[in-house]
């Protein structure tokens, strides 16, 4: 499921990234990765506040939507 639906407040392995290598590239760099962990703090509108590594990071509906998780 794409991060935009998943519940809150829940570790979740990201499964798959569906974007253009430099966008998966700028992933990376932020430790947004496959097989990673990422915990979603909040979604309002499609926008995601999500916590990987530590760090509060901030995706747009764009890029949120082509992070899958389980």
């Amino acid at each position: 499921m794409p991060i935009v639906i998943a519940p809150l407040n829940t570790e979740l392995r990201i499964v798959k990234i569906l974007a253009d290598e430099k966008t998966k590239r700028h992933l990376q760099n932020l430790g947004i990765v496959v097989d990673g962990r990422i915990l979603i703090l909040s979604s309002n509108a499609g926008n995601v506040i999500c916590n990987v590594l530590g760090v509060r990071i901030a995706l747009n509906k764009d890029v949120a939507t082509k992070i899958l998780v389980a």
